[in-house]
């Protein structure tokens, strides 16, 4: 069905809902509970998504089967990987991750990928190469995975700059009087497209989704690489066609669907990151040697080394996830010294004394739950000022004034858990209502926290 044939079936709601929440993954029910009332289509559904976290991961023993079970789905999901199943369940075929400057977990540009079943496990896995699916163990070939959804993926970094203005490598901060040149690059004339492979070419002929514009439009934040923007780009005039090319790709996708969701975490604009309050610097730091995870030197298309990555990194979060399991039983000296006489735990010995010190009794499954998060990155953690707020807001606004009005809006505080300050939650809940209201008018707030 054409977009324009979706979208003509599809209802429309009186005024624009917000659902607001307060963990990530609570915004699901509301999604499914458009798609059932038939404001959102049953597939290729957009998610343009503004956040200081992919939310990408899936979980790692989660039955492929079970997104098809609504209950089974929704009780799976957590803050940091409630996005992938809904794509394996064949709902979202296009992902907007638009993050601030501080938030670097992947590369930014275009991606094109498979989410699949891995029949080996019976669970959902990813064709992408990126070290934020390696490092958590979710990569399997191509040719292993079935009943394969494409994932188009585009990852774009917000950086208003002084006075609003973007910088190098693919960053918004698009403003309307721009709107003439976006739409003459979004009819094709000027911008550069190709397609990320022949299977996209095939389902553009086909016009099913997932083609036409699944992974199209190469630009110059496109390339995998586009952190590694030439001293050239650093020009002014080059920075702004960035930024009208970046557009430019969303109006290019979102144009041509039925219906998109604006998906916001309130950590966007300001966030921190929980753990580092939690720990000490030396504990913090030991945790980072013990679950660290570097990307092996290979081309990305090499599959044998790819896989020999997944396995080696499993073997490793398993014997982490067995240490800690067993600690929480017996965090004897006895059983630490055992546990740490394993190659790559040697480590383990100093960070559960000064843990058992200064706490007494650790929470054991917390600490492994903090050293998922220090892999090959960091978490992001930037509390921003009042001034660095509001040209965030302002380059959110200038962006939402340049695309078509979303289905429905989901907004995630993310303050219980300290992503979002808790002292600056509110005020930035207030400030980003300011901007959905002067974007598109009355809206039906839902406060479900």
């Amino acid at each position: 069905m054409s977009g324009a044939a979706a979208a003509a079936s599809l209802r429309c709601y009186t005024e624009l809902p917000v659902w607001i929440v307060e963990d990530h993954q609570d915004v699901v029910p509301y999604i499914y509970r458009a798609i059932g009332s038939k404001h959102l289509p049953m597939e290729n559904i957009a998610l343009v998504h503004l956040d200081s976290h992919p939310d990408l991961l899936i979980p790692i023993d989660m039955l492929a089967d079970s997104v098809f079970d609504k209950e089974l789905l929704f009780g799976d999901l957590s803050i940091e990987n409630w996005i992938m199943p809904v794509v394996y369940a064949g709902h979202f075929s296009h992902v907007f991750w638009i993050h601030p400057w501080w938030a670097q977990q992947i590369t930014d540009g275009k991606h094109c990928f498979f989410v699949g079943r891995d029949p080996s496990t019976k669970t959902i896995r990813v064709t992408s190469p990126e070290s934020y699916f390696l490092s958590d163990g979710l990569y399997v070939s191509e040719k292993l995975l079935e009943k394969k959804k494409e994932l188009g993926l585009q990852v774009i970094t917000v950086d208003p700059g002084e006075g609003g203005r973007a910088d190098p490598g693919g960053r918004v901060g698009a403003s309307a009087a721009k709107k003439a040149k976006l739409e003459r690059l979004t009819n094709g004339e000027g911008s550069s497209e190709a397609t990320c492979s022949s299977k996209t070419n095939d389902r553009m002929s086909e016009g099913k989704p997932g083609g036409d514009d699944a992974c199209t439009s190469q630009s110059s934040i496109g390339k995998r690489h586009a952190q590694e923007t030439s001293t050239v780009a650093t020009h002014p005039e080059n920075k702004q066609q960035q930024q009208e090319e970046i557009t430019a790709d969303l109006l290019h996708v979102l144009d041509k669907r039925a219906a998109y969701v604006l998906d916001i975490d309130l950590d966007f604009f300001s966030v921190k990151n929980p753990f580092k309050e939690m720990y000490t610097q030396e504990e913090y730091n030991i945790l980072k040697e013990l679950y660290s995870f570097t990307k092996p030197d290979c081309k990305e298309d090499d599959e044998e080394a790819l896989i020999d990555c997944v396995e080696t990194r499993t073997r490793q979060l398993e014997d982490m996830e067995a240490a800690f399991a067993d600690l929480c039983e017996d965090d004897s000296e006895e059983n630490i010294q055992k546990w740490a006489a394993i190659p790559g735990l040697r480590s383990l010995e100093p960070l559960v004394q000064s843990l058992k010190q200064r706490l007494g009794t650790p929470d054991y499954e917390m600490v492994h739950q903090a050293g998922l998060t220090c892999d090959y990155s960091e978490l992001p953690h930037h509390i921003s000022a009042e001034e660095e707020i509001d040209k965030l807001m302002s380059s959110i606004k200038r962006l939402l004034e340049d695309l078509p009005k979303p289905t429905l809006v989901t907004v995630a505080r993310s303050s219980l858990d300290d992503y979002c300050p808790s002292e600056q939650v509110d005020s930035i809940q207030e400030k980003m209502l300011t901007v959905l209201r002067s974007c598109y008018g009355s809206l039906d707030v839902h406060l479900e926290y």
